[in-house]
């Protein structure tokens, strides 16, 4: 029972390695509905699942940052019953500590799962140390990424680097701010793979072979 994390520059084609990976090895890949089916097993409702990913974070303000205002996420109804046994509905917001706690839950009740690929959402930090877990970052030159966006995205060449700068500077920012670590730290992975210099099924070979010593 293994598990493979990847950490992906936008535009590095780091989805299409992971997709490609979890077809190769029979894998799943962690999306939200991965995400339910495991939050509901651990009592849950699927009301209150949100993934909370790198690319769903939205760089904080100054103030923000000031005054370390939590970012409502959204808003659920919670049926129950008053000390009367009176049918009740409270509303609650979903913030982003509670969101990444569910986040953070569920990735570690993955580990025991295995046969798992997670894109993102710190789960090379959350599972930094633990048993059987390949910790892979997906890389590649600027201007690849940029043609990449460009098609992918229908950007000009502009918006496409404008898109890549605010998606990295998010992404920095998620990590260094929930977990404390530069996301581009190589100390992070086991493996950094460089997108300019090999394919997507390439990368899975590689990835592959890495994944055996890592279980060995």
């Amino acid at each position: 029972m293994s598990i493979v994390t990847i950490s992906r520059e936008v535009g590095s084609s780091g989805d299409e390695v992971a997709h490609r990976l979890c077809e190769v090895l029979g894998y799943r890949y962690f999306d939200k509905s991965l995400m339910t089916e495991v939050a509901v097993k651990m009592g849950i409702s699927e009301a209150e699942v949100i993934d909370y990913s790198e690319d769903s974070y939205k760089l904080r303000s100054f103030i923000d940052n000031l005054f370390r205002r939590r970012e409502p996420l959204a808003t659920i109804t919670v049926r129950g019953t008053n000390s009367a046994g009176e049918i009740t509905h409270m509303t609650e917001v979903l913030d982003e500590e509670r969101a990444l706690k569910l986040i953070q839950r569920t990735i570690e009740r993955l580990r025991e799962r295995g046969n798992v690929v997670i894109v993102g959402r710190g789960s090379q930090v959350i599972l930094r140390d633990a048993p059987g877990v390949l910790h892979v970052r997906i890389v590649a030159p600027m201007e690849q990424r940029i043609s990449y966006i460009m098609i992918n995205r229908s950007l000009t060449r502009n918006e496409a680097r404008e898109y890549i700068e605010t998606k990295d500077r998010a992404s920095a920012e998620y990590l260094r701010r929930f977990y404390g670590v530069d996301w581009n730290d190589p100390s992070l992975y086991h493996l950094v793979i460089n997108m300019g210099r090999w394919n997507v099924d390439e990368a899975v070979e590689i990835i592959q072979y890495a994944l055996k010593k890592v279980q060995s």
